[in-house]
């Protein structure tokens, strides 16, 4: 979102292999020790909806945040529904599959995960075949927090069915130069690692 606004920002990396999250001065900021967070001179979000929230809000204009409260809404929706359906479903595939080592897998909950998986894509590639992007015509909110799961569920390597409209969706947002450079950017490094 900083790069769609094209607003200059300093990236910092925690978490993981960085550490950081337990540090004092960053608990001071995010009291659940979590990334993403956002510091915008004296103003601190964190969470990663109200971060593109705020970021609307603040630097994106009638595009971004419209004046229409049912634009908004429709937007919210689609953020709300990634976030407690399609994350959490991809999210677990992708730790069966990718982050787990092969001998420890099992075949019979990833084809579970994948299933789930599959029909939130499934009403994504019917819900797109009318449209480019989820509120319509046009990028907005709606399409960052589903779209981030595309990249790693089509790039993780496990044969996983393809939508045309999803497959279309995914193509016009890897046109994206934001989308190029923050979301399909290599992850080799969490391939069989358990840890987080």
């Amino acid at each position: 979102m900083l790069d769609e606004l094209e607003l200059e920002h300093r990236h910092i990396s925690l978490g993981g292999d960085h550490g950081g999250l337990e540090d004092p001065e960053f608990l001071a900021m995010n009291p659940h020790g979590r990334v993403p967070v956002l510091r915008d001179g004296k103003t601190v979000i964190w969470e990663s909806h109200a971060i593109l929230r705020y970021l609307a809000a603040r630097y994106g204009g009638e595009f971004w945040w419209p004046s229409s409260l049912a634009e908004r809404a429709c937007r919210d929706g689609w953020m709300d529904w990634a976030q407690t359906a399609l994350q959490p479903d991809f999210m677990a595939l992708f730790w069966k599959f990718y982050r787990t080592p092969e001998t420890q897998r099992n075949n019979a909950a990833i084809e579970s995960s994948l299933a789930a998986c599959d029909a939130h894509f499934e009403l994504l590639d019917r819900e797109l075949s009318n449209r480019p992007y989820l509120a319509g015509a046009a990028l907005s909110l709606a399409d960052i927090p589903a779209g981030t799961a595309l990249y790693r569920y089509f790039e993780m390597g496990l044969p996983v069915p393809r939508h045309p409209a999803v497959s279309d969706w995914y193509r016009r947002l890897s046109e994206r130069s934001a989308y190029r450079r923050r979301v399909q950017i290599p992850f080799d490094q969490l391939y069989g690692k358990l840890a987080y």
